[in-house]
């Protein structure tokens, strides 16, 4: 099996177990739009081919998906650990993301991450969906290093995934914790 099917599958088997955990969960907190409309990690794992501005696009997305969600469960629940440290890593993520943008010439999306925000009941499924966010999030970031990237790409988005690789070990222990 190749890297690339091997995480194909990781993907769906984890696109699957977030589907029935949302829909057994009943979000006291709910901000969404159509769901026909994808965005971020989920936009680009049904993708095959992608523009740098395309990368870029559902990279940032995802960012302030992440930025977003983090905020509202700290203010939902009641809780720092581990979602302080992660916003501040997402905060430096999207700068590193705007500092592609700008060195491309693109012009930065509009998409406001609050506005796609959707909790669960518990601070447990918060936890488990956070593992699967982040699962989600490296996915992305691989799927886009197989592509030829200009070095300074490349480096933002490595920084990126290996950014969710810690903030996917935070969650994990607070998952085994509950």
């Amino acid at each position: 099996m190749t890297l690339k099917k091997f995480f194909l599958l990781i993907s769906l088997l984890l696109l699957f177990s977030f589907f029935t955990i949302s829909a057994s969960a009943q979000p006291e907190l709910s901000v969404s739009t159509s769901s026909n409309e994808l965005f971020g990690a989920k936009a680009a794992e049904i993708t095959e081919e992608f523009t740098l501005e395309q990368m870029l696009k559902y990279a940032i997305e995802d960012e302030r998906l992440a930025f977003a969600e983090y905020t509202f469960i700290m203010e939902e629940y009641n809780v720092t650990k581990p979602f302080s440290n992660i916003i501040e890593a997402e905060k430096v993520h999207e700068g590193y993301l705007l500092d592609l943008y700008k060195t491309y010439g693109y012009e930065v999306p509009s998409f406001v991450g609050s506005e796609h925000v959707i909790l669960p009941n518990s601070l447990e499924e918060i936890y488990d969906i956070g593992v699967i966010a982040e699962i989600e999030n490296i996915a992305m970031y691989d799927k886009f290093l197989t592509f030829d990237l200009n070095d300074d790409v490349r480096t933002v988005f490595e920084a990126l995934r290996d950014g969710s690789l810690q903030h996917l070990d935070a969650f994990k222990k607070q998952a085994e914790k509950n």
